[in-house]
């Protein structure tokens, strides 16, 4: 039923609230809504948010959203974790209409006194309401005298109902006649992890890999040895640290280096090729060490401030146990024999798909276990690995059971498919989904995806901004030099609150297994890698205190913890792009943030940016100081500003606003 003062179209509201909307603790999120009424009263409406235990917040007042006459909006915190709820009030704003009609009528000698008296019976409510100071009621009361004290002349009378410190009071404290609501709506809210996280990956088997001479066999790396990392990761700023699967590797059908089907004598496989004599997906591969070791490396992790994320990969090498064990969890073709993953061109043959059609019930209940399992040890975060090929019935059942019982559980969805399944997953339960940022590098695919993922998209999908993965070397690494690194890992780390890095970025590894492929050389998929991370740092050779900084920047600035919050500003260059970030927006005294990147590794830019102050919450012709957190350097800022960007000395801007240095006008 259509209220009496109608509220439409109320965002956000994921499927007509069949799914929550997204939030995290202390994330700022806008409401808004189209309110109307008939005729030419005025009207109000508010938000209340409502907590898991049903705890209703003081209301907070919408107010006309820019241009769009009939659109309402507000921006509101939840506080913490669990299923939150929202509504809409709409109510008619006797007060405001008294105002309107007094400020018209009183001028022009029209119904003078019936105005004031129907102004001092409206004070008198608002005099008797509970909420009021005794500042703000004896104001009240004062005006309510003052309005209806006929020896005053009718300009002083006036000038009393108008006063700004009145209209503040009664704003605050509004008469909410015909009050109705709209809603609930459902909202969930995540821990903080969901929302802001610098992650950084890497395959525990190479750290500390070493050569035994005896054999000529390059000997993986340990739980142990690996740890032994974790003090430099840390270093760089990160705070989620992701290991690629940990399990036992299958030796039927293993792949070579560089993904050959004939595998060497001491080629170590895939760890996406899981299972085999030595275990399923709920053992660590006895090369890595035991179970007792890697609870060891979770509790480093912690001791450094990190949290382990571990990859879900739901699928089986051919000798796995479940493939004798649980046949019916795959596929068996017309021969016999059971079907290997396909993404074509490329061909698994390591890698027995799961099919959910035979025994979705058992592979639920095995799946929750392996989870369960995982969670016991200290893994409060999964990379899921190709959600987007298993069933989202699936996925909706088995994250809102760990959500049910473990909400701080977090879930990552490796999902580069078609938008409809990565807008899926996000709303049955994804946390945060991996995204089209690595193939976004031109001005204007990054200037439309920005505003996609910050504008369009964020109560229903989270990004993550990986800057390479273990199968992703974008042609733009590969022959944009350092540089190119750089500016991309800029645009990660400030244009998503959260952001990922494969390990040997920082090294600027870029050499791609042939021309036109995105498959590094001698991928790490398929055998250990040794670096040596030392001599790197010694001579120079790292972009690792560039990721360190970038990290530190995000950890002062609250502006850049955030998502829903990026604007895009104009350049006069289309290799350069720029974007703000506020930490509340339209607050200039709020954390404010402008980044602008030159997207040419190869080439000097010179151009104007233009900003849009009044969005920002400043005048056309105000000045103010920025402070370039990358360079160190001051500069006097306004609404247009020439840069120069050379990418071989430094490619961007990160500035930070500091009006009380700056002039203003």
């Amino acid at each position: 039923m259509v209220t009496r003062i109608p509220v439409q179209d109320v965002s956000p509201v994921v499927d007509h609230g069949r799914y929550p909307a997204k939030a995290a603790v202390g994330e700022p999120f806008e409401v808004s809504a189209v309110v109307f009424r008939e005729g030419h009263d005025e009207l109000g409406c508010d938000v209340v948010l409502i907590d898991p235990d049903g705890k209703r917040s003081d209301p907070v007042r919408m107010s006309r959203e820019g241009e769009q006459v009939d659109r309402y909006a507000a921006w509101v915190t939840a506080d913490r974790e669990g299923a939150w709820t929202f509504e809409v009030q709409s109510w008619s704003d006797v007060l405001g209409t008294w105002l309107h009609h007094t400020e018209l009528k009183v001028p022009a000698g029209v119904d003078v006194e019936l105005m004031f008296t129907e102004g001092r019976l409206l004070l008198d409510r608002v005099a008797k309401r509970k909420g009021l100071d005794p500042t703000e009621k004896q104001l009240v009361k004062a005006a309510a005298k003052g309005i209806a004290d006929t020896e005053r002349p009718v300009e002083a009378r006036l000038q009393i109902a108008l006063d700004p410190a009145l209209a503040a009071v009664l704003h605050a404290h509004p008469l909410r006649d015909l009050l109705d609501a709209e809603g609930p709506y459902p909202v969930f809210v995540d821990r903080r992890r969901a929302l802001f996280g610098s992650w950084y990956e890497f395959f525990p088997r190479s750290e500390g890999a070493r050569l035994d001479e005896a054999t000529g066999r390059v000997l993986s790396g340990t739980f142990l040895s690996a740890a032994e990392r974790l003090e430099a990761v840390a270093r760089m700023g990160f705070d989620v640290v992701y290991l690629p699967p940990i399990h036992p590797i299958g030796e039927v059908n293993r792949k070579g280096r560089n993904n050959t089907l004939t595998p060497d004598w001491d080629d170590v496989g895939s760890p996406w090729a899981i299972g085999s004599k030595d275990g399923g997906h709920d053992a660590v591969h006895p090369d890595l060490g035991t179970l007792e070791d890697f609870d060891h490396f979770v509790q480093t992790a912690a001791d450094h401030g990190l949290e382990v994320a571990l990859d879900f990969a739901l699928q089986a090498a051919p000798d796995h146990p479940w493939v004798t064990e649980h046949p019916e969890f795959f596929t068996t073709r017309v021969d016999g024999t059971i079907a290997y993953a396909e993404n074509p061109p490329k061909k698994y043959q390591d890698i027995y798909p799961i099919n959910f059609d035979n025994d979705l019930e058992g592979i639920y209940a095995e799946s929750l276990r392996i989870l369960r399992h995982w969670m016991a040890h200290g893994v409060r975060i999964f990379r899921v690995d190709n959600p987007h090929t298993k069933t989202v019935p699936f996925w909706e059942k088995l994250l809102g059971e760990i959500r049910r019982t473990d909400p701080d559980v977090l879930f990552l969805a490796e999902a580069f498919t078609k938008p409809p399944m990565m807008a899926t997953l996000g709303k049955i339960g994804y946390q945060q989904s991996y995204t089209y940022f690595t193939w976004r590098t031109s001005k204007r695919d990054i200037e439309e995806y920005f505003t996609e993922v910050s504008q369009d998209s964020p109560a229903y999908m989270r990004p993550n901004f990986f800057v390479n993965t273990p199968d992703i070397l974008h042609a733009y690494l590969q022959y944009g030099g350092p540089p190119a690194f750089k500016i991309r890992a800029v645009l990660a780390a400030t244009g998503s609150p959260s952001w990922g890095v494969y390990a040997g970025y920082e090294l600027y590894e870029h050499v791609a297994v042939r021309p036109g492929s995105e498959e590094y050389l001698d991928s790490e998929k398929y055998q250990v890698r040794t670096r040596d991370w030392e001599a790197a740092e010694a001579e120079g050779r790292t972009l690792a205190p560039y990721l360190a900084n970038l990290n530190r920047v995000r950890r002062e600035h609250p502006a850049l913890q955030q998502l829903r919050n990026l604007r895009v500003q104009a350049t006069d260059d289309d290799s350069v792009v720029a974007y703000t970030k506020q930490a509340v927006v339209g607050d200039p005294d709020s954390d404010t943030v402008i980044v602008v990147v030159n997207l040419d590794p190869h080439g000097t830019r010179e151009t104007t940016v233009h900003l849009d102050l009044p969005a920002l919450g400043l005048d056309w012709q105000e000045t103010f100081a920025v402070h370039d957190e990358i360079s160190g350097e001051v500069w006097q800022w306004g609404a247009h500003n020439y840069v120069r960007l050379d990418p071989f000395w430094e490619p961007a801007h990160v500035l930070v606003v500091r009006r009380r240095e700056g002039a203003g006008a």
